[in-house]
């Protein structure tokens, strides 16, 4: 007995000594998922005192191994038989970097892997600011022919956030949770230089924790005041990969380490960065969902960062933000780095409202017939919109949500739909001047029930279409494309090109400058003159 007491007190030695300044009186939850094997420690910080345990880099796989979900694009529908449209808001832009990745390495996507709605989400548009913060965010609408077919019209659909500036966030809970599997090799260089540059971002007032996972699952920095960048950087820096991926045991840590440091009344948010590749421990998808959909009614949310290649689980990726009432990115360089954790830092990390849900109803005296583009995966059923216990998508500070809705006018000739033969009726002209009805929902960030606005959308066509309208336009339009351009008519890439150029407008950050080059890429590819 006093031998075995002994070897573990050795053990946890060592363990304090590898992990380099944590410190010794750490709090029982800690002390639980500390003591772990030696071997496995060393090797997710960059250890290797013991050369016969010493884990090995596991090779990356062929592309063909990434996973996507499958998805077909949203029909169209007749209003006189389903009026109402009814889906989540959406601030994830994983997609489009990621399709942005498989154009510089010289492919066309897979069509799984491209979710419009995420393409057009990635830029921001100049909606105006709400006038308080009560409701926290404003909508703006515009109705005009469509691009790609003159004979239906394009219902745009905007939501600002209000705005608040890095330095008046309250204080933020951050926890790392990285994986340091062989199959991260590649990347980590990228994943650490990303987390820097956030950790340059945080005061004095902030906490920052570090979780590793691998085969094994560790703390290496327990909650750390943010103005310790040095101490934070070092321990960043002493990571290594290698080993199989138990990103489950990851995830329990990550949430314990982030309920032992909570902040009331704070930011408080685990930060998962991996390629998604979980091969042991908790491996099932549905498993992991439930796992943070019951982790985040703790009051913790979870933002995925998306990293690597050829092995890359975006379906899982995607979801598990989703679950976690955050956000998913996808970090392909410093560029997009800077992006997500700097310039979008506070609607990132800072939650404004949750559960924000859309409902459409159009009106069959003027509307024959619509079509959501994007948000496939995003649909809720019709009676989910006044459920408070169905879960929806949450919108960051000066975050801005886009929706596009693809409509045919009654008598249009843009209708892709035979009118039935029975059941047909005349419609009230009594809101002959409405399009349709539209109504949001929302939750405030620490709230369980919901509050109610609502707008009519007058029939109120514009002759000089806005900048946003346009770009919107165009980014959809190459999604769509992307996905085989089943509703695109004859709308070539040298048609959206020619849109985006003409509302490119100010771009100082180069974003739109990049889309450009990244149609004329896809062109390319696809064989197009």
């Amino acid at each position: 007995m006093y031998r075995f007491k002994q070897q573990k007190m050795i053990g946890m030695v060592l363990f304090a000594s590898l992990l380099g300044g944590c410190a010794t009186n750490s709090q029982p939850i800690y002390q639980k998922n500390r003591v772990m094997a030696g071997a496995a420690v060393g090797a997710l910080i960059g250890g290797s005192y013991d050369k016969r345990l010493k884990m090995e880099h596991a090779p990356i796989p062929p592309q063909n191994s990434e996973n996507y979900a499958h998805f077909d694009d949203n029909p169209v529908k007749r209003v006189s038989e389903h009026p109402v449209s009814t889906f989540s808001i959406d601030v994830d832009t994983g997609s489009y970097s990621n399709v942005r990745r498989m154009l510089n390495y010289g492919q066309l996507p897979q069509q799984d892997a491209v979710r419009v709605e995420e393409m057009i989400n990635y830029f921001s548009y100049d909606y105006p600011l709400p006038d308080s913060i009560d409701p926290p965010f404003k909508v703006t609408t515009e109705i005009a022919p469509t691009p790609w077919n003159p004979k239906t019209h394009l219902l745009h659909i905007g939501i600002k956030g209000h705005n608040i500036s890095k330095d008046n966030l309250p204080p933020t809970n951050l926890v790392f949770l990285v994986d340091v599997s062989g199959s991260m090799q590649s990347s980590l260089a990228l994943l650490k230089s990303s987390l820097k540059m956030l950790t340059q971002q945080l005061t004095r007032k902030d906490k920052v924790s570090l979780v590793v996972y691998a085969g094994a699952t560790g703390l290496v920095l327990e909650p750390t005041q943010g103005n310790q960048r040095r101490k934070i950087i070092a321990a960043l820096e002493r990571l290594s990969a290698g080993g199989s991926t138990n990103g489950g045991a990851g995830i329990q840590l990550a949430y314990a380490v982030a309920q032992q440091a909570f902040i009331k009344g704070g930011i408080n948010r685990v930060l998962l960065a991996t390629d998604g590749d979980f091969n042991v421990g908790t491996v099932n998808f549905e498993a992991l969902k439930n796992l943070i959909e019951e982790k985040r009614k703790s009051g913790i949310s979870l933002t995925t960062l998306g990293f690597g290649t050829g092995n890359y689980n975006d379906h899982l990726m995607e979801q598990l933000a989703d679950a976690g009432n955050g956000n998913y990115a996808y970090i392909d360089n410093l560029n997009e780095a800077r992006k997500v954790l700097i310039d979008e830092m506070s609607s990132t990390l800072n939650t404004i409202a949750k559960d924000v849900k859309i409902q459409i109803e159009f009106n069959p005296a003027t509307v024959a017939e619509y079509r959501l583009i994007g948000y496939v995966n995003r649909k809720l059923k019709r009676e989910d919109f006044s459920n408070d216990k169905v879960d929806a998508g949450e919108i960051g500070a000066g975050h801005t949500v886009t929706a596009l809705y693809e409509i045919a006018l009654v008598g249009s000739g843009g209708e892709r739909i035979e009118n039935l033969r029975y059941g047909e009726k005349a419609y009230d002209k009594k809101h002959g001047n409405e399009l349709a009805f539209l109504r949001l929902r929302y939750k405030a960030p620490d709230g369980d029930t919901s509050q109610l606005i609502e707008w009519s959308l007058r029939r109120q066509m514009v002759d000089n279409t806005s900048e946003r309208f346009r770009f919107s336009a165009a980014v959809a339009a190459f999604g769509q494309q992307l996905r085989g351009g089943k509703y695109l008519e004859q709308f070539s890439y040298n048609d959206i090109l020619s849109l985006a150029r003409g509302a490119r407008g100010d771009d100082p950050f180069g974003y739109r400058a990049e889309f450009i080059k990244l149609l004329k890429i896809a062109q390319s590819l696809s064989g197009e003159q």
